[in-house]
């Protein structure tokens, strides 16, 4: 079964976008550093549902590829565990930081944590572009 990539592609693409005017922006000094943060903001938005959607889609291609059990794991940790296994992805550890990450935007909203999910975004970028670039190698 073929799976449309494209929501995920479109989220990854949006991340990636929103970490590029970010990055161009702290370079700029026009922009106040309210402006900037609101900015980093935007990029933990999109690491959120990129995040979400990264799981959803790794779930769905081990269960019509693999085997139903593989894609209901009992934590998310063996999801990812599996993903590399398979190839989907190079490190779970990563990933494993990143769900953190996820649940710390969930929970709570303090300056301190929002830089640490917003470099958390920065490193999950590379990771998710990985993940599309395999799961469209592997699409039918």
């Amino acid at each position: 079964m073929t799976l449309d990539l494209s929501s995920l592609k479109q989220a990854v693409i949006s991340l990636e976008t929103a970490l590029s005017v970010v990055s161009s922006s702290e370079s700029n000094e026009v922009f106040s550093t309210e402006a900037i943060e609101t900015m980093k903001a935007g990029v933990i938005q999109n690491f959120e549902f990129t995040y979400e959607l990264c799981w959803k889609f790794i779930q769905r291609w081990i269960r019509e590829n693999k085997t139903p059990e593989d894609a209901e794991p009992r934590t998310r940790k063996d999801l990812f565990r599996h993903a590399a296994r398979y190839g989907l992805i190079n490190d779970p550890l990563k990933w494993f930081e990143y769900s953190e990450a996820r649940n710390i935007t969930a929970h709570t909203y303090n300056r301190a944590k929002a830089d640490i999910v917003y470099e958390a975004a920065i490193r999950f970028r590379d990771d998710a572009r990985y993940l599309l670039t395999q799961l469209e190698e592997l699409n039918d």
